[in-house]
């Protein structure tokens, strides 16, 4: 076991966070002005904080400027990330076809091409080729560029679709486990982690404000019940678990989940989360970094807190 480590007084478990494949894509929605594609990228993205209830997750992962997308209109990016192909684009239809189609002045495009991506393109899962038969035969296909789209008549206009979209295979639920003295000092020190890791690119952390306070783990003592309560980390439970891996001034445990479209997409969020939490330190009520694993059972990815954090200013071993 390695050496404890610390940063500005703050413990980082010597643990991993555990993380699986997932497939993933990225939608670019432009509208006639930044208000509407973000009403319909927040539309798009609700409901979809957990593959284990919502089928997909899903988040903004930032603006675009106008000079950016490919209509020349201001846009919104927003990354998906499902189990599978054929179930990602099942989540694309229904979410595209209800929260974008129907919000005024929007349009979507592919946001992932060879070019950019840093992993490879896998399937294309289709968009436009499934919502085109909404506009009853009188769609009209359109090339751009080698590209087919679908231009739907709609009230305000039409609908410009891409036909299909590349998806990418990517990484999913990356995680902190951020312990604190009370629930004032461990969400200051989340939000902060959060906002550090907003500012990266190709990755979205799909909970309510990017925060999880319902950690769970695999199976329940209840049939049929496929997630219960991570027990090992519930403050109340402190004393009653046999499985608490608390100590008693921890009163609040908080999580992050991370998804991202490369594994070092992800450790590179994790790690600016760390920074960010720390900085604030054990002064502020910080008592202890950790991460949720199934002892490599779960997923191939694997994040070792204390490799992230060794570049980190103040990160120290006695």
């Amino acid at each position: 076991m390695s050496l404890p480590r610390t940063i500005n007084g703050t413990v980082i478990d010597d643990t991993f966070a555990e993380a699986f494949p997932m497939k993933a894509t990225r939608l670019v929605i432009t509208a006639h002005t930044p208000i509407w594609a973000r009403h319909a990228a927040n539309a798009l993205a609700g409901f979809a904080t957990s593959v284990i209830g919502c089928g997909c997750e899903a988040g903004i992962e930032r603006d675009w400027h106008a000079d950016e997308t490919p209509d020349g209109r201001p846009g919104v990016s927003v990354l998906l990330f499902a189990v599978s192909t054929k179930e990602l684009a099942k989540q694309l239809e229904r979410r595209v076809g209800q929260c974008v189609l129907t919000c005024p002045t929007t349009a979507v495009y592919a946001g992932i091409d060879a070019a950019t991506s840093a992993a490879p393109l896998s399937d294309d899962a289709g968009i436009g080729s499934r919502l085109r038969f909404f506009g009853d035969g009188w769609q009209i296909a359109k090339m751009i560029d080698d590209k087919r789209y679908w231009r739907v008549p709609v009230m305000d206009g039409e609908f410009l679709c891409a036909d299909t979209v590349p998806t990418v295979k990517a990484v999913g639920g990356g995680n902190l486990l951020l312990l604190g003295e009370h629930i004032d000092a461990t969400l200051a020190a989340t939000e902060a982690a959060v906002a550090a890791m907003r500012k990266l690119q190709n990755v979205i952390l799909p909970f309510p404000g990017g925060i999880v306070r319902s950690g769970s783990k695999v199976g329940s003592k209840y049939a049929g019940a496929t997630a219960s309560t991570n027990d090992a980390f519930c403050p109340t439970l402190i004393g009653l678990s046999a499985k608490s891996e608390l100590t008693a001034d921890v009163g609040c445990v908080l999580e992050i989940v991370i998804d991202g479209l490369t594994e070092a997409d992800v450790g590179a969020a994790m790690t600016a989360g760390i920074a960010a939490a720390t900085a604030l330190g054990r002064p502020a009520g910080v008592v202890r970094i950790s991460a949720g694993n199934y002892g490599g059972k779960l997923g191939p990815y694997h994040f070792p807190l204390h490799r992230l954090s060794e570049g980190i200013e103040g990160s120290r071993t006695p």
